[in-house]
């Protein structure tokens, strides 16, 4: 199903919505069955410049906000999740460039240069003894002049081994405490990566995100400047719940869009009648629509914020991206599930063209993508002293 024009880089929108369609659904289905990246995808959107949206145009980019970006990812979900994901990952990491190290003339000279050859980012924040806490890094960059070196014992690369540079977090040195942490930009040609793990999932298959040892070195320029506490809250946080909960809208909205089809086909076959399929559909039409305010009114807020970032570091903004990620990614399954009950045994079927077990376990992913129990436990703790409740 289409979602409203935004009002800006209506030619990217348009790039997207063809990339959907003509690429990203064409190999979904293998991407899924292989567990294998989705090249094609990646290769489409990087010819359509969609990989540089984010950067603003004094680095030759179109200056795309976190509504614009939001609405690409939802799209590409709505025929391929794994490629939404992935794209919604580079977009968190590409926030942290753009946000945190503009003033930077190595990343200032990087932005410039990622525009015309459209690297693709990657993630690597989780650490084996952390315990999936991701504010809390073992590893330490080492510095040695203008050199660092830098090795990580990851649980999950986020398809690290198809990306051009991999963001990594770690300890600022050697004597930082675990909260003490930077985000480091390790360039693919420069570092290692060891496989430790397989990926092997009941969903999201394609985003091909294993464990990895990754041992890398470069020039210090590639620590990105300031806090990883500050671009966490202020970038990282805030780009990757809003970008999930529209990828998630979007595997939903694929989802009610196959049990739409089904319907009409239904009542194709007997003219003059409402097929009692029909009202079940429009109840999940209404859950969609309000899925879908949730994640588009918090893009639009955190665009409306600009430069004003102190607001992002408050109780206030960090309550209403959890409740928006537990919300968005409980909400998904929930209606493919509905979608499901519509479609009936054309959609649990695997060589339907109603099918609808891809999405079902895709959205199933997203309760466990930093574990919703785990956020409403700090969500319990900030209710204990945060008094504004609107």
């Amino acid at each position: 199903m289409k979602s409203p024009e935004v009002p800006a880089s209506a030619g990217l929108l348009a790039a997207v919505r063809a990339i959907a369609t003509q690429t990203a659904a064409r190999h979904a289905a293998d991407v899924d069955a292989k567990a294998r990246f989705p090249a094609e995808t990646v290769a489409a959107l990087r010819d359509a410049r969609v990989l540089s949206a984010a950067v603003a145009p004094e680095h030759g980019g179109p200056g795309c906000g976190l509504r614009e970006l939001a609405e690409f990812c939802a799209i590409l979900a709505q025929e391929c999740a794994s490629s939404a994901m992935v794209l919604a990952m580079h977009y968190s990491q590409l926030a942290c460039i753009t946000r945190h190290g503009a003033d930077s003339p190595w990343f200032s000279a990087w932005l410039r240069e990622t525009v015309q050859r459209q690297d693709l980012l990657a993630s690597m924040t989780s650490e084996n003894g952390t315990f999936g806490d991701t504010r809390s890094s073992i590893c330490a960059v080492q510095r040695d002049g203008d050199r660092f070196t830098l090795e990580k014992d990851a649980t999950t690369g986020s398809y690290c081994a198809h990306a051009d540079a991999i963001l990594v977090t770690c300890r600022r040195d050697a004597d930082a405490p675990a909260s003490e942490q930077v985000l480091v930009m390790v360039r693919r040609e420069d570092c290692t990566l060891q496989q430790t793990t397989s990926w092997d999932t009941l969903g999201m298959r394609g985003t091909c995100s294993p464990g990895f040892k990754l041992a890398s070195s470069g020039h210090v320029r590639q620590i990105l400047p300031g806090a990883f506490a500050d671009s966490s809250a202020q970038s990282m946080v805030p780009y990757s719940h809003i970008l999930w909960a529209a990828l998630w809208w979007g595997i939903a909205a694929g989802a009610v869009a196959r049990a739409a089809q089904f319907v009409r086909g239904q009542a194709r076959q007997k003219p003059g009648t409402v097929p009692p399929t029909a009202q079940a559909l429009a109840q999940l039409q209404v859950r969609l629509q309000a899925m879908k305010q949730n994640w588009v009114s918090a893009a639009r807020d955190f665009d409306a914020l600009a430069g004003e970032r102190d607001e992002l570091m408050g109780m206030g903004w960090a309550l209403r991206l959890n409740n928006l990620k537990i919300a968005c990614s409980e909400a998904a399954p929930q209606i493919v599930h509905g979608a499901l009950q519509v479609v009936g045994i054309l959609g649990y079927k695997n060589d339907s063209p109603f099918s609808l077990g891809r999405h079902y376990r895709d959205a199933l992913s997203g309760s466990l993508m930093i574990s919703n129990e785990r956020i409403a436990a700090k969500n319990a703790s900030m209710l204990l002293v945060y008094k504004d409740a609107a």
